[in-house]
């Protein structure tokens, strides 16, 4: 099948998981969502990354974000694993992991790269929105552990730019101002954006963060 694109529907399909069978769309439901693979259950990086997810899960509710983890490892293997994230990552893994053996999913979603590696999953990311979208993916080696700080701070823009005409600069964080939209013209801002703004250049104007 060809790649998965931004603006594609996350491709659907049903799985068992550490928490029961999902239909992955039913499962979604109105929520944001983030699929992310791992090479290998008990393997030291995935560990730290899924006690991060576990300890972060707060920030994603209150974001209305579901997450969901996938490897090519079995229920079993995910389930003992589970154990040892607790113990080591002092905390309690509250969201799914699927189980992927025939790799159905991870091919569905083009997660092995076999120039990286043959059988293992590379470290994917899928950002999902309400309408099934993908709004952002990333892919990371094997060796580098993903910065879920900065996955919560795209969710913010995404979510920010998906009902206000703006959209975030470098390095923005929630809180700070954002660029407004070049489709919205000079003589309409004020009407939109009552915070006022900055005309650094006819192409860039600067306002508050309209949702704060």
């Amino acid at each position: 099948m060809a790649s998965l694109r931004l603006g594609d529907i996350a491709p659907d399909f049903e799985a068992e998981t550490t928490q029961g069978k999902i239909k992955f769309h039913d499962w979604l439901g109105d929520s944001w969502g983030i699929l992310f693979s791992h090479p290998a259950d008990f393997t030291p990086v995935c560990t730290t990354e899924l006690g991060t997810v576990a300890n972060y899960y707060p920030e994603f509710e209150k974001r209305n974000v579901k997450v969901i983890a996938l490897s090519v490892d079995g229920l079993d293997s995910h389930m003992e694993w589970i154990k040892d994230i607790n113990e080591t990552q002092n905390t309690v893994v509250n969201f799914p992991i699927i189980a992927d053996e025939d790799k159905h999913i991870a091919e569905l979603y083009d997660m092995i790269h076999p120039n990286a590696n043959e059988s293992f999953t590379v470290r994917s990311v899928f950002i999902i929105g309400p309408d099934k979208k993908i709004k952002l993916m990333l892919t990371y080696p094997a060796s580098t552990g993903r910065n879920f700080d900065e996955l919560l701070r795209v969710i913010d823009s995404l979510q920010l730019t998906a009902n206000y005409s703006v959209a975030t600069p470098a390095n923005w964080i929630d809180g700070e101002r954002v660029v407004i939209s070049t489709a919205i013209k000079d003589e309409d801002i004020a009407a939109k954006f009552p915070k006022g703004y900055e005309r650094v250049k006819p192409y860039l104007r600067m306002t508050p963060q309209p949702n704060k």
